[in-house]
């Protein structure tokens, strides 16, 4: 585990807090069209995720990035959960 450059857990309503800091976040996809990423916070605020690949509706992301600004974060890095994050089968 790398832990040269941490990254706080944020929601959309703690994110204004750490603009400029590493953030991290697991939204869900609205809309992505490879530039811009609208997506919905854990706690049902909208977000723009700068820099994720083309990501199809109602998948769940986890995005580790920069907060630059109060609903945005420039993404570094991110995993993709599918559209089965904390489900069981």
């Amino acid at each position: 585990m790398d832990t040269s450059s941490p990254s706080i857990f944020v929601n959309g309503e703690s994110l204004p807090l750490y603009i400029g800091k590493r953030v991290r976040a697991v939204v869900q996809v609205i809309q992505s069209d490879g530039a811009d990423t609208t997506a919905k916070s854990t706690d049902e605020h909208q977000l723009i995720i700068k820099g994720l690949p083309v990501i199809p509706p109602l998948k769940f992301v986890e995005v580790i990035g920069i907060a630059d600004g109060n609903q945005s974060v420039h993404a570094q890095t991110w995993t993709n959960f599918g559209d089965a994050f904390g489900t069981t089968f």
